[in-house]
């Protein structure tokens, strides 16, 4: 047998304050390579705190994360309007605009200014720039929220297509039928991981039928947890 793969991401004890708040307070999971992971939970649950704190630009007040084999950071994700320049930074392929532009379904646009796309157009360019490069990891921070079923539907397809092809994505949303669409969940509460594993196996530890009601039967046995401590 072949040395197991290193995970996309390892994460060891983190623990996060942001101002006087301990968002974060002990965390620890680990994202395989190639999966396509929901992060998922309310607003307010620690998911984009995580999120920035797996991209480097959150401070962290304890313990580690890896990313791909580096310490976490190494590589802060950023932005830019033109694609064609953002390629020439990370030296990416003659031709790569253009195979992410018909990735995301954007080559119609190729041409137009930013500012004159839709709010829909817009989350596709979002994604456009962190393709660039073909990069092996996605973070994603509910890039689907707000937006209509159809440019969901397509996004996820988008989505999936990537996850085949062997790029790691973590996906985060408070919508909990995303629920569906994914590989793999992080369910998110608090500050803390109420569950991680499959839909199905969400679905009969908590013997309900859809992802909400799941959610809600976890958060229940959490607070019985916290109220008997």
């Amino acid at each position: 047998m072949g040395k197991p793969k290193e995970a996309a991401i390892s994460i060891n004890h983190l623990r996060v304050i942001r101002g006087k708040n301990l968002v974060i307070p002990d965390l620890s999971l680990e994202v395989p390579r190639g999966a396509l992971v929901g992060l998922l939970g309310p607003s307010g649950s620690g998911k984009s705190t995580l999120m920035r704190s797996i991209v480097g630009s959150q401070i962290i007040a304890g313990g580690t994360i890896t990313v791909l084999g580096l310490p976490g950071g190494t590589a802060p994700l950023r932005s830019r309007e033109n694609l064609r320049f953002f390629a020439s930074l990370v030296s990416a392929p003659k031709g790569d605009v253009q195979r992410v532009l018909d990735t995301v379904g954007l080559a119609d646009c190729a041409d137009r200014p930013v500012n004159t796309l839709s709010g829909g157009q817009l989350t596709r360019v979002s994604l456009s720039v962190a393709l660039v490069g073909q990069p092996e990891l996605l973070i994603m921070d509910e890039p689907t929220v707000g937006l209509d079923p159809v440019l969901r539907r397509d996004l996820w397809k988008v989505f999936h297509g990537l996850s085949r092809s062997g790029v790691t994505l973590v996906v985060s949303s408070h919508v909990m039928d995303e629920a569906t669409r994914c590989d793999r969940l992080l369910i998110m509460r608090k500050g803390g991981i109420l569950f991680d594993g499959t839909l199905p196996e969400m679905l009969k530890e908590t013997a309900t039928k859809d992802p909400d009601d799941a959610f809600l039967s976890l958060a229940d046995r959490a607070d019985s947890k916290e109220a008997a401590a």
